[in-house]
């Protein structure tokens, strides 16, 4: 679901379907009337008035954005069925307990809620603007990932029922990494909202060899903008916080050699440490290569993978 949203955002497919059905767009449109139909009615919107009307775009152009959104849109009610259906069997079944319970329907609400975000971020492109708000994206794009991590929390819990004494130091500075890493996620969100990684193609400084360019004061009146809106501030944000995460991350793992560990806690540092490298890397390589599809998706998916890895090492230092 994460990698299809990635290739929606990344090939500007998102605001192909105009308008959310529960069921009525549950399948693209069959004939070649239909296809017109909807075609039609995009071209309504501001994407093909002010963009698109200028590029020759053509129905068979319209169709290959279509099938990104539609498929992102398909995935989502496929996951909702991967869960409600063994959910309502396990429940008629009694085989959940009350706090098993309780954590799915937090989830099911989670899922409920994404959706509704996924929609509200759509809806910011549909009026004036042919471009959705960097708010948004983030949004949708930081919710799904909490509400991945949730539910691996919640399997884990499953997985690994014994409690066992809790290495508090270990769990605070664990916590406290996980927060700076949505920080960065959300941060991710604005990037690619804004196409601020399209500017200071450079590393480790940015423009004319600058640790702080003069374009981030330059862009915006006031500092809160500068920060959120603007695009030289925005990624001089995201790429300062790659190494507050990694430093964190590293901080966390030498810490962690003074105590007596499990496997599991081993583990789970020791894959941490090298996915924020990998990670830390893919992202000074798709900024320098002025983000290219495939990277710019493959360091989305690694910071998917980088936030499971996180979730897992705070659960094994928690329970």
């Amino acid at each position: 679901m994460v990698t299809v949203g990635g290739i929606t955002r990344l090939t500007n497919s998102g605001l192909s379907m105009t308008d959310w059905h529960l069921v009525t767009d549950t399948f693209p449109p069959l004939t070649e009337e239909k296809w017109q139909a909807a075609f039609d009615e995009y071209k309504k919107f501001p994407e093909y008035q002010k963009i698109n009307i200028h590029n020759d775009f053509q129905l068979s152009d319209y169709k290959f954005i279509y099938f990104w959104e539609w498929f992102h849109r398909f995935i989502g009610r496929i996951i909702g069925m991967v869960f409600i259906i063994p959910f309502v069997y396990f429940l008629i079944k009694k085989k959940l307990d009350s706090e098993t319970i309780k954590k799915c329907i937090i989830l099911l609400g989670m899922g409920a809620f994404q959706g509704f975000l996924g929609w509200f971020m759509v809806k910011s492109g549909l009026i004036d603007n042919p471009d959705v708000s960097h708010f948004r994206l983030a949004l949708h794009l930081t919710f799904a990932f909490i509400t991945f991590a949730y539910t691996l929390w919640v399997a884990l819990d499953l997985i690994y029922p014994d409690k066992k004494e809790v290495n508090t130091i270990l769990r605070k500075y664990a916590r406290i990494a996980i927060v700076f890493l949505v920080i960065q996620i959300i941060y991710g969100g604005f990037v690619a909202g804004l196409n601020a990684g399209l500017i200071h193609n450079h590393w480790p400084l940015m423009s004319d060899g600058k640790f702080f360019h003069e374009s981030i004061i330059l862009e915006k009146d006031s500092w809160l903008l500068r920060l959120t809106e603007g695009k030289s501030g925005v990624q001089f944000v995201h790429r300062t916080m790659a190494y507050v995460v990694v430093g964190l991350i590293l901080f966390l793992y030498f810490q962690s050699k003074k105590f007596t560990l499990s496997t599991q806690q081993k583990n789970g540092l020791n894959l941490l440490v090298f996915i924020v490298f990998l990670q830390f890397t893919l992202g000074v390589l798709t900024l320098l290569l002025g983000v290219p599809m495939w990277l710019g998706l493959t360091h989305q998916i690694m910071a998917f993978i980088l936030l499971a890895t996180m979730t897992y090492t705070l659960h094994r230092l928690s329970k």
